[in-house]
């Protein structure tokens, strides 16, 4: 490929918020507000002011409100400084009843992904996370199907996700275990056989999680991984968002 700044990005927005209730009992999670901005706005930010601004969003729960916040043009700029990301929605609500889980949303949204793009999700709260045009260049010059970014294990998943190797490939468990921070570089490839035998645009609406792909890929040696040690935080609970909206510190384990 030539260059990456024509890389799009997938940002989940589809779950319906379940604990987070009765907050998301009148909007979705990723609209919820902190410091003074929507979730989801923070990773489109980071996006745009790291050159990708083609973004997908897939919508499930209260899902016409996110359109009608953002629209399908949006300046996440400061006063001044305009700076406007594009923005296609995924009405997988809409189209299918309900949501697709994270593969199944991912491998719908493929027609407008490219090739190599970026997937965060919308109800994590990462404000140092750079998505870096050194880091597509490097995946892109790779042979890895994803690249993932793991972080220190907050206290509601103490017992991690992956492990990660001394050369920089993700495992299945090892000595020690991280968390997914839901923020990774993708291939197309990744969500087609034998990883995936969904068809792309999963015009049937097949629901299908996003683990089990990425551990089939994990034992052919083709994820790597990186530990980030940002300010990180699953925005589960209420009482987290509580906290990150009164500017109290922020921990791996917040």
């Amino acid at each position: 490929m030539s260059g990456v700044r024509g890389v799009a990005a997938m940002i989940l927005a589809a779950g319906r918020g379940q604990r987070m209730r009765p907050l998301t009992d009148t909007l979705p999670k990723p609209l919820l507000h902190v410091r003074g901005k929507p979730l989801m706005q923070w990773p489109m930010e980071a996006l745009a002011a790291g050159g990708f601004r083609d973004i997908v969003v897939n919508t499930d729960w209260l899902g016409e409100l996110i359109p009608a916040h953002f629209g399908e043009r949006f300046d996440v700029g400061p006063p001044g400084a305009p700076s406007i990301v594009s923005l296609r929605y995924s009405r997988e609500g809409d189209d299918f009843g309900g949501a697709l889980e994270t593969a199944g949303g991912i491998v719908r949204a493929l027609p407008w992904l490219g090739d190599i793009f970026w997937v965060a999700a919308g109800d994590i709260h990462a404000p140092g996370f750079r998505f870096a045009q050194e880091a597509v260049a490097r995946f892109a010059a790779g042979n890895k199907l994803a690249h993932l970014w793991l972080v220190p294990n907050p206290a509601h998943n103490p017992n991690g996700d992956f492990g990660l190797s001394p050369a920089g490939l993700a495992l299945d468990t090892g000595p020690e275990t991280f968390t997914f921070s839901t923020i990774g570089l993708y291939r197309a490839a990744l969500f087609s056989p034998p990883y995936c035998d969904i068809a792309t645009g999963n015009p049937a609406g097949h629901k299908a999680p996003l683990a089990p792909i990425l551990r089939a890929a994990i034992a052919d040696g083709r994820v790597s991984a990186e530990r980030y040690d940002g300010a990180w935080t699953d925005v589960g609970t209420p009482e987290r968002l509580r906290q990150l909206d009164a500017g109290a510190p922020l921990e791996h384990n917040a």
